[in-house]
């Protein structure tokens, strides 16, 4: 056989693991990139990685690479290729896509461009053509564009490759099996197991890595209990080798079930997480491998006579305790069982939040970076040894360190208790870890301090002129010193802009690259804010109660969301359980990122409507009747991707009457901007009904800026 080129994606962080792991399978040419990993060898060598990868998401062929400026030249680059040799009029076919600084701007448009091509060539050929499928097709496409250069490949995973096999469906599963691989490989138990050494799981919920430490332990292809791979339907599938590398990785597993291996074990709390967890172990073939017990953490023992082994752990993040004021201790409890059930074992914690981490009170030795998704994650590995002292909560575990503040410091620091004590309550009644802290309230300390849970976005607002620079200064530095100490958090948590007028596209320029995003709750929705990379987060918290107000309306709606911004305004549509919803914004950076937040609030993104335009020209042609529609304008724009200028005083007139077209008759129709001056043109608008609803929709954490935004209600007659 030929060599041949694949590409093997991956979740962020573990393209080093991925890369070693491919090469242990006889990879050859491996080349780690962003998100995955290349390498060469013979077809055998890519069956090998859909059966044998622990750690990788999709095992890709490519078929070809071409310019896509347009989708004219997208479907003509589609037509070289002779799909007569992959796939049959019988077959079935579904094409994923991706795309990234793309003039071709749209994921459903690209991959129907690939489909149209393929049935093109067919349908002028033969008069047949293939069907669309996508669950499960013969043959599964991906195209991937960046910078306006295609690549089409085929998936030969079919689907990804932490779909082991053993999982129930619709069960809650905070990590994705090859996450659970990576943490256990990056832990070292490879080496522990081979050595005799046990594992426990204290937290283990419906028992992911436990599992995947059994498959480890037996020496179980993870890919061995899949019914579905994008091999099977594909036509120059080599069916003889694929059986044959099947028989083998059955072989080494019954062989690995014969193995005297120490206990691996998973306790839980939550009696159904454990009834779940050891449904998956049967589905796996392991439940005489693995032991599932209901114990809560307290309760928590290791099994006896074993001198060595892995303690691995998922702590929750607030949901599953109720009350993310019980978390430190939660975590310090986990460090204390560490320390004292498990002397001369290792132990390695996953969390996203790093104060938590600390709250274990015990010193990690090495801290790896893995993502779960888009959020940053640290994977804190322990030597549970007589020097590493386990410290309590009363010690000082998990606070920061504390600093003497000047007085100018004092006085704001005492400003920021007195904000903190009123508005915690209210926060923790509301269900939300996002809210204003303070908003310049002391003349001398123009800043704003937003809480986005255990950080904080600190925005600096432009000093007048008549301000002495080394002045403003000298008092930046005061807030930041008692940011740390008021609120119990470490420096690195504190994250600064420098806030002024923006014009043009200034006020989406990214301020740095790190592209790191953090969960945060607001009542019953979950979204995705970023405190790095943009002066705003990505969530506009003094449009909390609109947003409210949104998801009370919304049930049985089809909604519109126009200057969507990240979707906020579009999950709380559908939380409130709108039918449809339509998200329109110029930035497929955001619109991605509103998929992310719908996801995270499990609605599926595929299901609803996004469209990256200009708001504007959209208007003057778009057609459908909608009977919710949340519309928020910027105050100004000169985008780059807009024909004109847009000035919301000036043009809301003809913006409302546009948008009045697509409501249907007795719709609500939610107009607000930020325009502090703006006055609503009632003369010209006099055959609407128009309700003022601006100071309904301030939240209480806005008080003291009502002028933060206006909104009001409009409805025709």
């Amino acid at each position: 056989m030929a060599k041949q080129y694949f590409f093997a994606t991956a979740a962020l962080g573990l393209e080093p693991l991925l890369a070693t792991e491919l090469e242990e399978l006889g990879a050859a040419e491996v080349k780690q990139e962003r998100a995955g990993v290349r390498f060469a060898g013979e077809l055998e060598i890519a069956y090998k990685a859909c059966l044998w990868s622990r750690l990788a998401s999709r095992i890709l062929l490519p078929l070809g690479s071409f310019e896509a400026l347009e989708p004219d030249q997208l479907y003509d680059g589609v037509l070289k290729i002779d799909w007569s040799e992959h796939l049959s009029v019988e077959n079935t076919l579904a094409v994923d896509c991706t795309l990234v600084s793309s003039k071709i701007n749209h994921t459903r448009y690209g991959a129907l461009r690939v489909k149209d091509a393929v049935v093109d060539q067919f349908r002028s050929r033969t008069g047949g053509r293939p069907s669309v499928s996508v669950d499960q097709p013969d043959l599964r496409l991906n195209l991937h564009i960046y910078k306006d250069l295609a690549t089409l490949s085929i998936d030969l995973s079919g689907e990804s490759l932490h779909r082991r096999g053993y999982r129930i469906d619709g069960v809650h599963a905070p990590l994705k099996e090859n996450l659970a691989a990576a943490i256990l490989i990056r832990a070292g138990w490879p080496d522990i197991c081979a050595n005799g050494g046990a594992l426990v799981d204290p937290l283990c919920g419906s028992g992911t890595l436990p599992l995947e430490a059994g498959l480890i332990a037996t020496d179980t292809a993870p890919g061995l209990l899949r019914d579905y791979y994008g091999v099977v339907g594909w036509k120059q599938h080599d069916i003889e080798l694929w059986d044959a590398l099947v028989e083998a990785a059955k072989q080494r597993y019954w062989a690995g079930l014969e193995k005297k291996l120490a206990p691996i074990i998973g306790f839980d709390g939550d009696s159904r997480a454990v009834r779940v967890a050891w449904q998956h172990a049967q589905n796996a073939g392991l439940e005489k491998i693995i032991h599932y017990e209901r114990r809560t953490l307290s309760e928590f023992s290791a099994p006896g006579g074993i001198e060595r082994g892995l303690l691995v752990a998922n702590p929750p993040y607030g949901e599953r305790l109720g009350d993310a004021s019980k978390l430190p201790s939660f975590y310090n409890l986990l460090g204390e069982k560490m320390a004292r059930q498990c002397p001369g074992w290792k132990a390695a914690v996953i969390t996203s939040n790093q104060q938590l981490g600390r709250s274990i009170g015990l010193r990690a030795g090495k801290i790896n970076v893995l993502y779960n998704g888009a959020l940053k994650c640290q994977l804190l590995q322990f030597e549970l040894n007589e020097k590493n002292r386990w410290q309590s909560l009363d010690e000082g575990a998990g606070k920061a360190v504390k600093k003497k503040l000047s007085p100018g410091a004092e006085m704001f620091a005492n400003r920021l208790r007195k904000n903190l004590k009123k508005l915690k309550k209210w926060a923790n009644r509301e269900g939300i870890d996002c809210y204003r802290l303070y908003d310049a309230d002391l003349p001398e300390y123009s800043v704003a301090v937003d809480l986005y849970g255990d950080e904080v976005h600190l925005q600096e607002y432009r000093a007048p002129k008549d301000i002495d620079e080394n002045k403003a200064a000298e008092r930046l530095r005061e807030v930041q010193d008692a940011l740390p100490l008021v609120l119990d958090i470490t420096p690195d948590k504190v994250h600064l802009k420098v806030r002024q007028q923006q014009k043009g596209i200034g006020q989406y320029e990214k301020q740095a690259r790190r592209g790191i995003l953090k969960e945060v709750q607001e009542g019953n929705c979950k979204f995705l804010v970023n405190l790095t990379d943009y002066l705003d987060t990505g969530l506009f918290l003094d449009h909390r109660p609109t947003r409210q107000l949104i998801q009370s309306l919304a049930d049985g709606c089809h909604f519109l969301n126009l200057f969507a911004y990240t979707g906020a305004a579009t999950v709380h549509a559908l939380m409130g359980g709108a039918i449809s919803t339509t998200t329109v914004d110029m930035s497929k950076t955001y619109l991605a990122w509103a998929e992310k937040n719908i996801a995270l609030n499990h609605f599926d993104p595929k299901e609803e409507t996004f469209v990256q335009v200009d708001c504007l020209n959209w208007l003057d042609t778009a057609a459908g009747q909608y009977d919710l529609i949340f519309l928020d304008p910027p105050t100004f724009s000169n985008s780059k991707g807009m024909d004109s200028t847009f000035d919301v005083q000036r043009d809301h007139v003809e913006l409302l009457r546009k948008t009045l077209r697509l409501l249907t008759p007795g719709g609500t129709l939610i107009f607000s901007n930020n325009l502090r001056k703006f006055t609503m043109d009632r003369e010209a608008l006099a055959d609407l009904d128009i309700e003022d609803i601006s100071q309904k929709t301030i939240p209480t954490d806005f008080e003291r800026n009502g002028r933060i935004h206006n909104c009001w209600m409009v409805r025709q007659r």
